[in-house]
């Protein structure tokens, strides 16, 4: 075996860590941004403890509670947003004006709003792709990153997800998936859901939210489908969530080239890092973060043997939680 291929670390199903009490916000409020969109944000635990950021996944998704619990509320001063078009941002479900860059830009402004020198982000799925790409843009304001289920938003990854590869292991739910689309559009399924997310009919939007929603949900964990968030039940998340989603794969994610953040990843190995990655992950699989931590082998690399892709299997719960712990001292 080569010198340098990074060793993961791997995690125990004993004396596993839980999550940390509730902690509700101590201020909350809508960030202007120069355009259309308002960002809702709230700042959680101790108001004079160290500064984090909580990126939410999706793109699409939205902060909810449990994000909090991932840090020690006494310590940690936890900023959470809702992105653009996301949650209580507003306008719900818009796609002007919304890329990668402008979230961005957001969280950059956000940071100053709130008077913050250097943070750690932490971010999974899709926050880990977002907490990538802040960090390679502005390396020079984060202090450390935390990520789960790395997502590095390639063609290769959508192709796995929503063309050719996971519909292999769940071609049940696979089936509801390709419902709404008619045999002739299929070749290219982000394409085909992001014609009828775009549509001007509600109730077109709505037919291809819910099933774009539920091949999420179906696949998200591996104690099955009773592991979908109850969010993905409610039709206003679900267009706003799968309109967003697909209007960023639609669109590259708004790379000026694919597999950019590994291109750039060299920018930020300065940073303290880690990786905390589910063995059954089918939604971001694990060659992901392997690729990221052969990329960049400083990075801290645990894998979860007994988990899939959601946040709140109690492998990536231990996962997270020590690795929040650890970023502290950093």
């Amino acid at each position: 075996m080569e010198r340098n291929t990074p060793q993961p670390a791997l995690s125990s199903s004993t004396n596993r860590r839980g999550l940390f009490p509730e902690s509700e916000p101590f201020t909350y409020g809508w960030m202007p941004t120069g355009s259309e969109h308002e960002i809702f944000y709230e700042v959680c635990g101790n108001p004079d403890g160290k500064p984090c950021v909580i990126l939410h996944g999706g793109p699409g998704g939205a902060i909810n509670p449990t994000m909090r619990r991932f840090f020690n509320p006494s310590k940690w001063k936890m900023v959470l947003f809702d992105q653009r078009g996301c949650g209580k941002s507003r306008p719900n479900a818009s796609l002007d004006d919304n890329t990668t860059w402008s979230l961005i830009d957001d969280i950059e402004r956000l940071r100053i709003h709130l008077g913050v020198e250097k943070w750690t982000v932490f971010g999974g799925s899709w926050g880990s792709t977002l907490a990538l790409a802040y960090a390679i843009t502005h390396p020079q304001r984060v202090e450390a990153l935390v990520l789960r289920g790395v997502f590095l938003l390639t063609q290769r990854e959508l192709r796995w997800f929503y063309q050719d590869g996971a519909s292999f292991l769940f071609p049940d739910a696979w089936q509801k998936f390709l419902a709404p689309i008619p045999e002739a559009e299929r070749a290219d399924m982000v394409t085909a859901y992001h014609r009828r997310l775009t549509h001007t009919d509600r109730r077109v939007q709505a037919e291809a939210a819910a099933a774009w929603s539920q091949w999420e949900g179906d696949t998200i964990s591996i104690r099955g489908p009773e592991a979908r968030p109850s969010k993905f039940n409610e039709i206003d998340f679900a267009i706003a969530f799968a309109r967003i989603e697909c209007h960023f794969f639609a669109n590259k994610g708004f790379f000026s080239e694919d597999g950019w953040i590994l291109k750039n990843i060299g920018k930020i190995r300065g940073i303290p890092g880690w990786i905390v990655q589910g063995r059954f992950d089918v939604v971001t699989p694990m060659e992901s973060a392997w690729n990221l931590k052969t990329a960049w082998p400083e990075a801290r690399f645990e894998v979860v043997w007994d988990a899939g892709h959601a946040s709140t299997e109690p492998g990536i719960v231990d996962g997270l939680v020590r690795a929040t712990d650890q970023a502290f001292s950093v």
